[in-house]
């Protein structure tokens, strides 16, 4: 469990799952969720299905591809005619396109819940990242943020960019995800204009943070976020439909190597758990960002490789991992 264990209402905090796979057509999916967790399963659409569950709230199981899922709506809807091409775009996507298992919020007293729903998906033929050199398939981490005020996002901000080198190695990412565009690292650029400021405002966390990462594609996207708090100014700095404002951070490092028998989510968020614990040591923090400042060589930046393995001792001296 994280340090902070509610939210500013009193109520346990929330976190919610996203996975990515192939292997499994949208009603294979839904048939193995709904073997995992009960419920009701009902296809909107060629291109997504939703499974109610009781007490957990609704599952939506999709195809990732935003064209289709506009168009299987459409059909869905009644504006167009039912076709053979949408059929032969889902047959298409079913071989290019991964499967979206796009969790509920679940409270965090709540999670044990999930826990049949790898298995079953596994069982039922999903597989991950370590399928193709060319799969990078995620698994995304949404946990709500304890409080939305400046202090706490800057802890956050802070604890994510000393670990974000340390974490790609405990999450052992595989290398197609590490080619790709979507988990980007926050750049040694902005880590400095970080680690130089000392209890910022929200305007000037904004500013910072949009500077440097004006884009969705970062291991950890603070955009939704931000547009929870100030949707026009994202909106302004990036031009993406997909950003919707949301009270919690999008954690998008981990691999989702679904057909592996270890992967379960308790592994994914044990590592998300490390910045949350060391989001509420302001001291360690301070000692680290300077550290990690003074480390700094001219024109070639921080020692990678210095850095993980000078983390990686400070987290086992203090009995974090």
């Amino acid at each position: 469990m994280p340090p902070l264990l509610y939210n500013e209402a009193g109520r346990w905090r929330s976190v919610g799952f996203e996975l990515e796979f192939s292997g499994l057509t949208i009603e294979q999916a839904g048939k193995a969720l709904e073997k995992a967790l009960g419920g009701e399963l009902q296809q909107e659409s060629v291109a997504k299905s939703v499974l109610h569950v009781e007490e957990l709230g609704t599952f939506n199981i999709e195809i990732d591809w935003n064209y289709l899922k506009v168009k299987a709506a459409e059909e869905a809807e009644g504006q167009q005619e039912p076709s053979q091409w949408l059929d032969l775009l889902k047959q298409s996507a079913a071989i290019l396109v991964p499967v979206e298992i796009v969790c509920p919020p679940i409270p965090l007293d709540r999670l044990e819940s999930l826990s049949p729903m790898i298995a079953s998906l596994r069982e039922s033929g999903a597989v991950g990242t370590d399928d193709s050199m060319i799969a990078a398939y995620g698994l995304h981490i949404n946990a709500e943020i304890p409080r939305l005020d400046a202090t706490t996002l800057f802890a956050f901000l802070r604890a994510f960019s000393l670990l974000q080198w340390w974490l790609v190695d405990e999450h052992k990412v595989a290398f197609s995800r590490k080619l790709s565009p979507y988990i980007d690292l926050y750049p040694e650029s902005y880590l400095n204009t970080l680690f130089s400021c000392s209890g910022p405002s929200m305007d000037q966390l904004m500013s910072d943070y949009l500077a440097h990462n004006a884009s969705r594609n970062r291991a950890l996207d603070m955009l939704p976020l931000f547009s929870e708090i100030d949707d026009g100014r994202v909106s302004q700095a990036v031009d993406d439909d997909k950003i919707q404002g949301r009270p919690a951070f999008h954690y998008r490092l981990p691999d989702c190597r679904i057909e592996q028998p270890e992967l379960s989510l308790q592994n994914a968020w044990n590592c998300w758990l490390i910045v949350e614990q060391l989001a509420e040591k302001s001291a360690a923090m301070e000692m680290l960002g300077e550290k990690f400042l003074s480390m700094e060589r001219p024109l070639l930046g921080v020692s990678r490789r210095d850095w993980t393995e000078l983390i990686d001792q400070w987290i086992s001296d203090q009995l974090l991992a």
